[in-house]
């Protein structure tokens, strides 16, 4: 772990950080700290900016309630540049969107970007905005229980796969799992973040677990 001195700020005393989205991995926005507001972001767990535009210190969520609170923060090879991993309340961008980068320069035609986030919202979407011919709307049509149906048999088909050592099977029948997982989540109205926060709650309780096993 470096020392903040050991941080490269500019001729005016600022560093670029990328502020990303602990769980959708997203990148939020792009801020300046300098040594001042890095600390107090130290200090209070919670971003602490240096506004160019006002010339002043900014606690993001001060005024707005959408506070970021900060999972880790590192730099690059060139100490010149920071990445802050936070969980976020509410919008990043000041025009009330999730992240400040909404507008698309340039996309291949060829290469598509995936995520757990947008497979949810585009499932989430099929819930709202039925679309004839969906197997996804579908689903939601004919309600939980045969969704849970489906999940029930997706399970089933992962366990025959892994049973036969049958990888590229597997990681089918795996894939087709984490699907319906998640339209069941939809259904029920669990988002990705829920799952996040249980998750972490656990590894915290496992390393708790493994520390008292050393300490015995």
């Amino acid at each position: 772990m470096i020392n903040i001195d050991e941080l490269k700020f500019d001729e005016k005393g600022l560093i670029p950080s990328i502020i990303v989205d602990s769980i959708t991995k997203k990148v939020l926005t792009l801020a300046y700290m300098n040594k001042e507001s890095l600390q107090i972001s130290m200090e209070k767990g919670l971003t602490c900016f240096w506004s160019r535009s006002r010339n002043e210190l900014w606690l993001k969520g001060e005024t707005s309630g959408n506070y970021q609170h900060i999972v880790s923060i590192t730099a690059d090879c060139d100490k010149d540049a920071l990445v802050v991993v936070v969980d976020k309340e509410g919008p990043a961008c000041h025009k009330g969107t999730d992240s400040c980068f909404n507008e698309v320069v340039y996309q291949s035609d060829e290469r598509h970007e995936f995520s757990y986030q947008g497979l949810m919202e585009l499932i989430e979407g099929r819930k709202t905005e039925k679309k004839e011919g969906s197997y996804t709307t579908y689903l939601f049509e004919k309600g939980l229980d045969k969704i849970l149906k489906k999940v029930g048999e997706e399970c089933t088909e992962v366990i025959i796969a892994a049973k036969d050592d049958d990888k590229a099977e597997t990681i089918y029948e795996v894939a087709d799992l984490a699907y319906h997982t998640m339209v069941m989540m939809i259904q029920m109205g669990i988002s990705l973040e829920d799952i996040h926060k249980e998750l972490a709650s656990r590894h915290v309780i496992d390393h708790k677990v493994k520390q008292e096993k050393m300490t015995k």
